[in-house]
């Protein structure tokens, strides 16, 4: 990692109360654990860390009204929130879809930031993070996604994901562990 990486944090400040939110939350959790160790790790040597989030329908909110409204609340996505509780250091984007760059100044703020590499974790492997990374790959980033940094619903969707990254996407796919070391 160098000076112009930035670890973006996808959808994991999340109230986790839609249908079948209790398939995901599980590996959801795990992931949040090891992405919290790395946001750390990253603001310790001042690399900038951007949430983008879905504004699941509040859309007369911004991001800590979301977190505040998830934690205070005591939704089901309320402990991984805690977890990975944002700073007043961090950037936070709303996004209205997918993709984080898809109608959010994303990629306006990465230009400003001289950003070249973008380490990308969160929720759900093949729909935000896969559009995202999409996205990034097409705007010239050089990826990074953590094998242990995403999740998925089932097994399968999260290794057609990790095959999508590493062979479309040509990502490096090592481990929160292995990128911290």
């Amino acid at each position: 990692m160098d000076k112009h990486t930035v670890l973006l944090i996808v959808d994991l400040i999340n109230p986790f109360d839609f249908k079948d939110a209790e398939k995901l939350y599980d590996a959801s959790y795990t992931c949040a654990q090891q992405v919290a160790k790395l946001k750390d790790t990253m603001q310790e040597k001042g690399y900038p860390v951007i949430y983008v989030n879905d504004n699941y329908g509040h859309w007369k909110s911004e991001f800590t009204q979301l977190y505040h409204y998830i934690v205070e609340n005591e939704l089901p996505g309320s402990p991984i929130a805690t977890l990975l509780k944002p700073s007043e250091h961090e950037y936070s984007v709303l996004k209205p879809q997918f993709s984080g760059f898809f109608a959010t100044p994303l990629d306006m703020l990465l230009k400003r930031m001289e950003a070249k590499t973008l380490i990308i974790t969160g929720v759900v492997g093949n729909m935000c993070i896969e559009f995202t990374a999409n996205d990034a790959y097409m705007l010239g980033y050089h990826l990074i996604i953590p094998r242990d940094g995403f999740a998925s619903f089932t097994e399968q969707e999260y290794q057609q994901s990790l095959t999508h990254f590493e062979e479309i996407l040509k990502a490096d796919t090592r481990s929160i562990e292995e990128l911290m070391s």
